[in-house]
């Protein structure tokens, strides 16, 4: 059993093709890269995969259940979490309650305008084991605007580990980091579960090949290379890719 199947996917803006027939096949447990210039179509894949964009042909399957017209909010429930490139965040908010929200987006009590999260121990539990597991624990009452980027890099890994995934869908999450704190990103990254397939959107080619076992290569929208590391990092169109030549 595949944990994401993609099959022929295609998505145009106008007469702009920006996703043209991909085809993705990952499998449990699979840590998978996805790399390509600007302008690619990465970020466009993630949103298709997870429902924010809707494709105009081809499907999306996780763990063989096809979830290509399902909305996006029904795919967190089925084990579908992901990272933005962009941080999305409350700034005015403390750490563990950005993440006590997270929680709350999968529970019924979502629905109920009245709801104090300082008095649902058990989100706020949920929510401090994650920060724990992140390295943050010992901040977690710190307003959002008083951390720092690589911080708030990691709460939102927390936010989306929170919900129990089963596919996480990670769009650059070494992106704007300080050495010292890719280093602590990789190492939270590294200490996942097998029991969590991972794919990954990144630039930074030097931490991200020693994450990645299979790696795919988009160029204006197409899957034009996949492989393991060796094979990607040899293949000449890797190369042409990036540098022109």
């Amino acid at each position: 059993m595949s944990a994401l199947t993609i099959t022929g996917l295609c998505k145009s803006f106008g007469g702009l093709h920006v996703t043209s027939n991909v085809s993705l096949n990952v499998e449990p447990g699979e840590r998978r890269l996805i790399i390509g210039p600007n302008g690619a179509g990465k970020t466009t894949l993630f949103n298709l995969i997870t429902g924010e964009l809707t494709p105009d042909s081809g499907s999306i399957q996780l763990f063989e259940q096809d979830i290509t017209h399902v909305p996006s909010r029904r795919r967190a429930h089925l084990g579908m979490a992901r990272t933005y490139q962009i941080i999305t965040l409350f700034a005015r908010d403390t750490i563990i309650h950005n993440v006590t929200l997270a929680l709350l987006g999968l529970s019924p009590s979502r629905w109920n305008p009245m709801i104090d999260l300082k008095r649902q121990g058990h989100f706020v539990e949920h929510a401090k084991k994650a920060l724990e597991r992140v390295g943050l624990g010992h901040i977690a009452n710190r307003p959002l605007a008083q951390t720092s980027y690589g911080e708030r890099r990691r709460v939102e890994i927390a936010m989306a580990l929170t919900q129990n995934p089963k596919v996480l869908l990670l769009d650059e999450p070494f992106a704007g980091l300080s050495i010292d704190e890719r280093r602590d990103v990789q190492q939270l990254l590294l200490a996942i579960p097998r029991d969590v397939t991972i794919v990954m959107i990144e630039h930074n080619m030097d931490v991200a090949l020693q994450f990645a076992e299979r790696i795919t290569l988009l160029h204006f929208g197409e899957v034009i290379l996949e492989g393991n590391r060796a094979e990607v990092v040899a293949d000449p169109r890797t190369r042409e890719v990036y540098l022109g030549h």
